[in-house]
């Protein structure tokens, strides 16, 4: 199934490449994770009914559609681009509407990165290089401040070498899985994912 077709099943419309000319140096395009890339993630990677996921960069919402479809569990999309947040909120009516006993699991919220707050409840936090590694760090570091006293996971799609290098060697997390995309990293080493975890007081 290829990711029209996914969308369709979802009753959304996620696909796309969105480059913003006037956009800062410090937020990337929008480019939504493929579905093979999900799928194989979340084979490896359940997430349980508990679990709170923020998706920052979040873009039309297709990590939050597909989550809550699969594992009915929370979704807090964090969006700065007015014109995307507005198709995500579009986006949520219509996955709403067609699944309605998965209403409530999603929300979406405008602002940039570094200015959301971090709910002590959330403990998964995804990233498809969504900005500069500058607001990366920080957003780390929001992440570690709001959570310290629970276990937290960072989910990182073709990551970044100054990521990776961040987290290593200047951070409390470390790397628990790597996941690869089949088909696609055959091709192209960066399409997987890693994933970091913190746990306090090891």
């Amino acid at each position: 199934m290829n990711d029209k077709e996914f969308d369709r099943l979802l009753g959304v419309k996620t696909a796309g490449m969105r480059e913003w000319l006037t956009q800062s140096s410090h937020y990337n395009r929008y480019e939504a994770t493929p579905y093979r890339a999900l799928e194989a993630l979340f084979q490896e990677y359940p997430l349980e009914r508990e679990d709170e996921v923020v998706d920052f960069g979040s873009g039309k919402g297709r990590l939050a559609f597909y989550i809550a479809d699969r594992f009915q569990a929370k979704v807090i999309g964090i969006e700065m681009n007015g014109q995307l947040y507005h198709e995500a909120l579009d986006n949520k009516a219509k996955f709403e509407a067609k699944r309605s006993r998965h209403a409530g699991f999603i929300q979406f919220e405008r602002c940039q990165a570094e200015e959301y707050a971090i709910e002590p409840s959330q403990n998964k936090f995804y990233f498809f290089n969504p900005f500069s590694i500058q607001i990366f760090m920080t957003v780390v570091r929001r992440i570690l401040q709001a959570t310290r006293n629970r276990e937290v996971d960072l989910i990182l799609y073709y990551p970044t070498d100054d990521y990776v290098e961040f987290l290593e060697t200047r951070t409390p997390f470390w790397r628990v899985n790597e996941v690869p995309v089949p088909g696609l990293y055959e091709e192209d080493s960066n399409e997987r994912f890693l994933i970091f975890r913190h746990t306090p007081f090891e």
